[in-house]
Order: structure tokens, then C-alpha cells, then sequence
């Protein structure tokens, strides 16, 4: 039976709940009707449950939905999703200091979030255990290479076995160039956008290059669910807010390097570049966390500052009294205050665990923060520490390498064992850019950096 991943409502159900309780709604009295109907729970890690539901039981689950979407959020107020809402509640809204960055820079970052996204790959879905005892078992902890299933016990690979898809193309033995991936897919269709719509881009017109460009089937979670949604007629930005349970998750932040890397020394203008790239499919919190990585970035693309400063940048965009910008100052504050990386995790799993899925944007953007803290910004460091700390590894090691990449400066200064095995080629099924090398994604990047922008149509 074909089962359609990350849209069947008996499966996004379990995901509002949490969703709901998490922004302060009180989903009860809806969770005990689903469950006196024989609902399940959210499916811990993949997008469908072991078994369809009965009609009768994904009829409720839909009108459940609905349900939950028109329930008071007492967060509404400090956790808005349009922009203007948003900066009165920055009250350290950065202000623009233009500078140029270099086609090397550029190549170095898109090398970093290659090679960070690569090294994250073999052990994503995989619990913190059992990253930790791969890489003790290969004499690589903390990861400091990538991944290699060499000489590892049977049985230990048997209990936490590689991701399946990824294994064959991003363990060490196996790396020939880098992968296909959505992490690297992503900022592609914003070459794109930029290429056909220049800065001042509309959300409409992220809508256009994905119907365009992005299969239906390569798309997971909040992008899956706007994707359906746009096929029905809905228009941003209700495509990220119906029946989206994922509106808050790890996808919009992905897609924000672009935004960063074209707007070098002005945090602000990469945070609302991603915020009209993420009002697509995300809200809240979901869309600070793209505002944050872009303001991040932009601030290391300028080369004049240390990612301290890129931090500051990045929470400077982001509502002070938001749930990412209490995660992330915690994050940072522990990095800061433990010498040990390790306990810097076990702290920030048993915080956010218990309470959001591994692909949430809430502690996944804290652990990034904190592992870019705790490395200083330096590479091996900074994408090492954050793919040990579990949750989204290639996504979180993609977004770290992007910024130490920045920060290193140019490919000359990034480790030759991460970049090497890359061989300056992508694997991608998005528009012509198959086998495309680094250096010319840096220069194509660089063209866009250096448009002129008239401002948001």
C-alpha cells in the first residue's frame, strides 16, 4: 500500500497536540476525544504510523485539526509571524552595515555547509546514544572525520544501524562528491529565486520556483504540508498555517543561507529576505529561526566579525520574549559556562526531549548556537560538536559549517579531510545543477550578493 508521508491527518494530529501545548493552548479536552476514539500518538520519528487509519477515525482527525487551529493562544502576542509585529518586539533591531564578501568566502561556506550536512548524514534519526558509542567504537569521538562503519561490531551497528538512505553516500568509505540532499537542495532554489526575482522577491514567487522546480516527493514535514496546501488553492500565508502541525520545525531554517550570503554586514535585510522565504510554510517560532540563521550568517559573510558577534546578530532578529530566544540564550549560556561539550548536550536534551520532536526548530537552533559558541566559530570544532549533539545532525552540521565556513574565510583555510572527499561537485535534481562544482555556486552567489536591490515589491 503506497502511504503518503507527513500529510495523512491520523498522523498529524499527535504532532498539534504537542504543537498546542507547547504554545500554550490547552489541547486536552481534543486529545481525549481522539484517544477515546482509538487515536494514536505522533509517530516518533517517521511521517506515517504503522498502520492507516480507519475512514471514520481520519474523518475526526482532519475535524480535530480544525479544531486545535481555532483554540485562544495566550503566546499569539510575544510569538507573532508578520514582520511588523515582529520588530517592535527586537528591541536591538541591528542596523545595516554594508560590506562586500568575496567569491572565496562564499565558496568556503557552501563548502562548510556541504561538509557539515555530510557528516551528519549516516547517524540523522539516530538517538544521542547511539552516535556516541558509533563513534567511540571507531576511535572518532567526538567526530572529528566523517562517519566510517570500518571495524565496528556487528551487533553494535545492528542496534543503531546507519540511515538507510544516506549510509551508502556519506560514510567516509563511501563519499564520492557530495550527495544529493534537501539541505543543500534548498539553497539552490534560492539561487533560483534570486536568479529569476532578484532580492526583492515575494513569498508568491517562492511558491512559483517550487511548483516550478521542487518535486512534490522531495519535500518532508511543513514543506510537504504547504506544498499540498498551494495545490488546493491556498495562498501564503495560509499555506503554512493549515493543517500544519510542522509550522514550527527545522525547515525554514534551512532554507535562510542564501539570505545571509547575499546580504553581507546587514542582518537585518538577510532576516527579512528569510522571513518572506519562510512565511511560506512556517510560523512563530519556525520563521525567528530562519531570521536568526540569516542575521548569523550575513554577520559572518562581512569577515570583520567573531561568531560571538554573528550570534548576538542572529538573536537581535529575533522576539526577546519568544520561546527560540530564551532556548538559544540558555544554549549559548552553557556553552559558555561548561568545558565540556558533552554535558552541554546531556543538558540540552534533557530540556528539550522530553517536550519536542527531533526536528524542532526550537532545540535544534539552541544546540547550534551552543556548539558555534563552544568551538569559537573554528570548523572541525564547530561542525563536530554540533552533529555529536544528535537531533537533525545533517541539517544542524549544514547551517554550523556554513558559518565557520564563513568565518575560515576562504576553501584554503578549511581542513583538506573535510572537503576533499567533495571533489567540488554536488549531486542535486534541482534545475541544471547537477555536478555543479563549489567555486562556480560561489560565483553564481556572489552575482546575486552584488545585484542591486530595489527593495520588497
Amino acid at each position: 500500500m503506497l502511504r503518503l508521508t507527513w500529510v495523512q491527518p491520523e498522523d498529524l494530529i499527535g504532532h498539534e497536540l504537542r504543537q498546542a501545548a507547547q504554545d500554550g493552548r490547552d489541547p486536552s479536552a481534543i486529545a481525549a476525544r481522539w484517544r477515546a476514539a482509538g487515536g494514536g500518538e505522533a509517530p516518533a520519528r517517521a511521517g506515517t504510523s504503522a498502520r492507516p487509519a480507519s475512514p471514520g477515525l481520519r474523518l475526526l482527525a482532519a475535524d480535530l485539526l480544525d479544531e486545535l487551529a481555532a483554540l485562544p493562544s495566550p503566546s499569539a502576542d510575544e510569538e507573532p509571524t508578520d514582520l511588523d509585529r515582529i520588530r517592535p518586539l527586537c528591541p536591538d533591531w541591528p542596523a545595516p552595515r554594508p560590506a562586500t564578501v568575496s567569491p572565496a568566502r562564499l565558496e568556503a561556506a557552501w563548502l562548510g555547509r556541504a561538509a557539515g550536512c555530510l557528516l551528519g548524514k549516516p547517524v540523522e534519526k539516530l538517538p544521542l546514544t547511539g552516535i556516541r558509542l558509533l563513534a567511540r567504537a571507531a576511535g572518532n569521538w567526538p567526530p572529528t572525520t566523517y562517519f566510517t562503519a570500518r571495524g565496528l561490531p556487528e551487533d553494535l551497528t545492528a542496534a543503531y544501524p546507519w540511515n538507510r538512505r544516506s549510509a551508502p553516500t556519506s560514510l567516509a568509505e563511501n563519499i564520492d562528491g557530495m550527495p544529493e540532499d534537501d539541505d543543500l537542495d534548498y539553497p539552490l532554489l534560492n539561487l533560483l529565486l534570486l536568479q529569476r526575482h532578484g532580492r526583492a522577491f515575494t513569498t508568491a514567487d517562492v511558491a512559483r520556483v517550487w511548483l516550478d522546480e521542487l518535486p512534490a516527493g522531495r519535500t518532508f514535514t511543513a514543506e510537504r504540508i504547504a506544498y499540498r496546501n498551494l495545490l488546493t488553492g491556498l495562498e501564503p500565508p495560509h499555506t503554512a498555517r493549515h493543517r500544519n502541525p510542522f509550522r514550527e520545525w527545522i525547515g525554514a531554517l534551512i532554507r535562510a543561507d542564501v539570505h545571509g550570503w547575499t546580504n553581507p554586514g546587514d542582518p537585518a535585510a538577510a532576516a527579512e529576505q528569510a522571513h518572506r522565504d519562510a512565511t511560506l510554510t512556517h510560523t512563530a517560532n519556525g520563521v525567528y529561526a530562519a531570521m536568526f540563521a540569516a542575521a548569523v550568517i550575513a554577520t559572518a559573510a562581512a569577515g570583520t566579525h567573531d561568531v560571538h558577534a554573528c550570534l548576538r546578530a542572529g538573536l537581535a532578529v529575533v522576539p526577546s520574549g519568544s520561546r527560540l530566544a530564551e532556548a538559544v540564550g540558555q544554549a549559548i549560556d552553557l556553552a559558555r559556562t561548561h568545558p565540556d561539550f558533552d554535558t552541554v548536550v546531556d543538558a540540552l536534551h534533557a530540556r528539550h526531549s522530553p517536550s519536542h520532536h527531533w526536528v524542532h526548530a526550537v532545540p535544534n537552533t539552541a544546540l547550534t548556537a551552543a556548539a558555534l559558541t563552544h568551538a569559537d566559530g573554528d570548523f572541525t570544532g564547530s561542525v563536530s560538536r554540533v552533529v555529536s549533539g544528535g537531533w537533525d545532525t545533517d541539517s544542524n552540521g549544514a547551517t554550523a559549517g556554513s558559518v565557520a565556513g564563513l568565518l575560515a574565510g576562504s576553501p584554503a583555510a578549511l581542513p583538506e579531510h573535510w572537503t576533499a572527499p567533495l571533489k567540488n561537485r554536488l549531486a542535486t535534481s534541482v534545475g541544471d545543477f547537477a555536478g555543479t562544482g563549489f567555486d562556480t555556486l560561489a560565483h553564481l552567489t556572489h552575482t546575486e550578493a552584488t545585484r542591486p536591490c530595489p527593495g520588497p515589491s
